[in-house]
């Protein structure tokens, strides 16, 4: 009897421990312990179905993700929840809500989020998305130091007004032949924020600069792709896996190696009694902080706030000058008013300025609708929210990443007579140029663009001037398309263009 028991006992401990039942079992707990550390909170906004581990990381297209959200907005409405692994997020649409979270006065949606990625690259330093009294030293400082380096100030306007010309001079040098814009005006505008943050230029010839253009051209691409994205899902998995993250993490550190060697360069000559550049003036202020512990001016958060400026201060301005000359070239009655207002106003050799923009609202209102049908950053930079709050009656617990639609915003049927055509009168009012409250390109509140005055002296400069001598027209035998490519920002895909002098 106690055999028979015995050998029962045996057989049904050896299928307990069976490795296949095991690993049902395994799995069948990780699932379940999913659910259970899943479950949407009380009141938190509804959304789509979620897979266990991924969350809706499959229901996204990363190619037009701006795009696949549009349809849960029709689903769910204004406010509405999407998971991506352990990244718990909600997409706001809508300009009332827009405006309650980006203008926020108890500061509940200030932070950003630090995603895995941005934890590898950045870590909590830098300026673009770094949180708390980093921020806060970081962005205080910063915009001390742009004044002191010209912004707002008619040394600056002049010195984009010169970069203008060189601009111009390289593309007379194409004769009229078709050629990719791209990394001239990349260059371009790079060397304005260069100039404040290393002190210098850089010719459109330099090989190793047009290198480094070109790092940044791949990081924005490929940090928003899907394999890049599954490293914010498995961070832990995908760290020992080969993969374009790897790439985008080895670019990330090529461009941090070249601001670390600027940083070098400074201070073989640095005189802290004057200040070249941004470089200098940090270098200054780090003396000042020596022993103040938990002061965030150190070598770390110099190099990712230069970083957080060169990126910011080139990629934004390029993308929307290469979407303003194709956009012409696709609607050249448009480009004719264009030259009209500009001959008549300024003609073709006084030199663009800020003092003329309000005597050329047409030209005023083309760049804006640009900037409106491009919409370069379609979600806006993400918020977190940094304590529990409450939103259009729904529950946000603290960590919620916030996305606010722009796309939407941008082509809201409500706030534009003509949403998804290019149509500059959106911008005007009897001839006038008018403001529009649904146009936010810069985001706005504590956390909005701080570089927008000067990116939008840039962009008029810059677009006036090319138009002043150009006309740009579609290569013989080729159809200009409007596709995008999609990365950190929604840029046009490769194309080829003809800058035509114009006589």
């Amino acid at each position: 009897m106690f055999a028979l028991v015995g050998s029962l006992a045996a057989a049904l401990w050896a299928v307990v421990i069976h490795p296949r039942t095991l690993l049902l079992g395994a799995v069948t707990f990780l699932f379940v312990a999913d659910f259970f550390k899943r479950r949407r909170p009380k009141k938190f906004p509804p959304g789509p179905w979620r897979l266990p581990f991924l969350g809706n990381f499959l229901q996204v297209d990363f190619e037009q993700s701006h795009l696949t959200l549009q349809r849960y907005v029709k689903k769910y409405g204004n406010l509405f929840s999407m998971e991506f692994g352990d990244i718990s997020s909600v997409l706001i649409t809508g300009l009332p809500l827009i405006k309650e979270v980006l203008a926020h006065t108890d500061q509940s949606f200030v932070n950003r989020p630090i995603t895995p990625i941005r934890q590898r690259v950045f870590g909590q330093t830098g300026l673009i998305m770094s949180n708390g009294q980093i921020w806060k030293e970081q962005r205080r400082f910063t915009m001390t130091a742009l004044r002191n380096f010209g912004l707002g100030k008619k040394s600056l306007e002049e010195r984009i007004q010169e970069e203008a010309r060189h601009l111009v001079e390289a593309f007379k040098e194409e004769s009229g032949q078709p050629f990719n814009p791209h990394l001239k005006i990349n260059n371009a505008v790079s060397n304005i924020i260069c100039s404040i943050t290393f002190g210098e230029r850089f010719d459109y010839q330099d090989h190793q600069f047009q290198e480094l253009l070109n790092l940044l051209d791949d990081v924005t691409y490929r940090e928003a792709t899907m394999l890049c994205q599954l490293y914010n899902v498995f961070p832990t998995i995908m760290k020992y896996l080969p993969g374009s993250h790897q790439t985008l993490f080895r670019n990330w550190d090529k461009l941090k190696l070249f601001v670390s060697q600027m940083i070098e360069k400074h201070k073989k000559d640095w005189d802290p009694a004057e200040s070249r550049d941004f470089i200098d003036a940090f270098l200054n202020e780090m003396t000042k902080h020596t022993d103040k512990a938990n002061s965030s001016f150190d070598e770390e958060n110099l190099i990712c706030t230069t970083l957080d400026l060169f990126f910011a201060g080139t990629e934004t301005t390029s993308t929307t000058l290469r979407w303003s000359l194709l956009y012409l070239a696709v609607y050249p009655e448009v480009q004719e008013k264009v030259h009209a207002e500009i001959d008549r106003v300024i003609g073709q050799w006084q030199q663009p300025s800020v003092a003329t923009r309000e005597s050329l609202p047409y030209t005023n209102a083309v760049i804006h609708e640009v900037q409106r049908m491009s919409n370069i950053i379609p979600l806006n930079v993400p918020r977190e929210v940094a304590v529990d709050t409450t939103l259009d009656g729904y529950h946000l617990p603290k960590g919620t990443m916030v996305l606010t639609n722009l796309t939407a915003l941008h082509r809201d049927p409500a706030e534009w007579a003509t949403p998804d055509t290019f149509n500059p009168e959106h911008f005007l009012e009897n001839g006038q140029f008018k403001k529009k409250e649904a146009f936010l390109p810069f985001s706005m509140g504590k956390r909005g663009c701080l570089g927008e005055q000067l990116a939008r002296t840039e962009l008029f400069i810059f677009f006036t001037s090319l138009m002043q001598k150009f006309t740009f027209k579609a290569p013989l035998d080729e159809k200009l398309s409007l596709k995008f490519r999609l990365g950190l920002t929604l840029s046009p895909v490769a194309h080829r263009i003809c800058a035509v002098p114009r006589a």
